[in-house]
């Protein structure tokens, strides 16, 4: 074997060891811009909570003309003639803006395992937003009779129940 051939393969060999540590370190630097990306998305989430019993009082005005007056850490429930208003106050603990643009009704305590399915909640009359460190608040009504929650909520209010 000459010269030649060594410092041939010698180059080679560099060669191949450069490609695998590049690509190693290529593999490194992507999972730590994964993991990077994850915890920024993690900081800048909204976490709803019910508002603090300090709050402020929050005027609610809903599509038909109807207010209530829901107070700091509270939430309300009305029947006026025939429609089931509800609103609660809430506080956004969260770094994320809030955006509440769906609802489910659930009477009593919600104490599921799972999360219930997105498609069956309904959709807000407008969306909602609350600032990081904010209090706003979220609002539904019941307007149809014949819809199921409608006797379920209504019942719910004469009873005084959650």
């Amino acid at each position: 074997m000459n010269w030649t051939q060594v410092s041939d393969l010698a180059t080679g060999v560099g060669t191949l060891v450069l490609a695998v540590a590049t690509f190693a370190a290529v593999r490194s630097a992507n999972r730590a811009a994964r993991a990077a990306e994850r915890s920024l998305l993690a900081g800048l989430r909204p976490l709803m909570v019910p508002s603090r019993l300090e709050d402020g009082e929050q005027k609610v005005f809903f599509s038909d003309g109807w207010h209530e007056m829901v107070p700091g850490g509270g939430a309300i429930a009305a029947d006026h003639d025939g429609v089931i208003y509800l609103a609660a106050s809430l506080r956004n603990a969260g770094n994320g803006i809030g955006v509440l643009h769906g609802w489910m009704f659930y009477p009593g305590d919600y104490r599921g395992n799972e999360h219930p399915d997105p498609a069956t909640f309904r959709r807000q009359a407008r969306d909602l937003y609350i600032a990081p460190g904010d209090i706003g608040f979220w609002q539904g009504a019941f307007r149809d009779p014949a819809d199921q929650d409608h006797e379920a909520a209504r019942k719910a209010i004469e009873a005084g129940t959650r």
